[in-house]
């Protein structure tokens, strides 16, 4: 059987899979002045521009929870790494500003 191409997670999800202490990181694509703004703590920042040069950065042991300002970049890097042999890539619906809408208001709006 063939492994989908696109796998996401909602920020509930998410929220439940670190309170819950599931192995996880959280791999950040925007743009450095993005991360600056506002970010996930423990994350790893790797903007879309350097992906495919620091892919080799990545635990392969872990769900990799890509994200970035709303989710479309990180969809589209998401279904690229699960193209590429990252079975455990996930994108976030919605990113980090759905997060702060919903999840941690504390986390600034941009």
């Amino acid at each position: 059987m063939d492994k989908p191409a696109f796998a996401e997670i909602d920020v509930e999800t998410l929220d439940r899979m670190r309170r819950g202490g599931e192995p996880l990181l959280i791999v950040d694509v925007r743009e450095p002045w993005e991360v600056e703004t506002c970010s996930f703590d423990g994350s790893l920042a790797v903007p879309v521009g350097d992906f495919v040069e620091r892919v080799e950065e990545l635990p392969r042991d872990r769900t990799l929870v890509v994200v970035c300002h709303h989710g479309i970049r990180s969809a589209q890097v998401a279904a690229w790494m699960r193209q590429n042999g990252f079975e455990n890539a996930v994108n976030l619906a919605g990113g980090i500003d759905a997060w702060a809408r919903r999840v941690d208001t504390t986390i600034k709006i941009y």
